[in-house]
């Protein structure tokens, strides 16, 4: 007689393993916002910890009903904050030419003899396109 002896056995197992999946990731999350959250303290933080390895699935419950807002909050606002970072980043790489910045630099390329007369009329007019 084998474990897997009919279909029933095969989706009982998968629901097993998506449950416990399912469970990693809400311990992971909570695990991630203890170390996140900047109104906690240390001790409190280690009392969550030791809670969560001796009473794993109710901590992690009663954690999700008494902090769930917060939590929510708190990787709202770390996302945010990625966010800004990202879009700096992005600013300060791409830069900020504007039209007349750049007929501005040709202008100063026309002056110290880099390019010709027809040059510039052409950056200025792809500057102002």
């Amino acid at each position: 007689m084998s474990f897997l002896n009919n279909v029933w056995d095969l989706i009982l197992l998968m629901f097993w393993i998506f449950a416990f999946i399912a469970y990693l990731f809400a311990i992971f999350s909570i695990i991630g916002d203890l170390f996140r959250d900047n109104t906690l303290n240390g001790w409190w933080k280690a009392l969550w910890i030791v809670f969560l390895i001796f009473l794993p699935f109710l901590t992690a419950l009663v954690y999700l009903i008494a902090r769930g807002r917060g939590m929510a909050e708190r990787s709202q606002r770390q996302a945010d904050a990625q966010a800004q970072i990202a879009e700096k980043y992005i600013r300060d790489v791409a830069g900020t030419a504007t039209p007349t910045d750049e007929i501005a630099k040709a202008k100063a390329l026309l002056d110290a003899g880099a390019i010709s007369q027809a040059e510039f009329e052409s950056l200025k007019a792809k500057a102002l396109s």
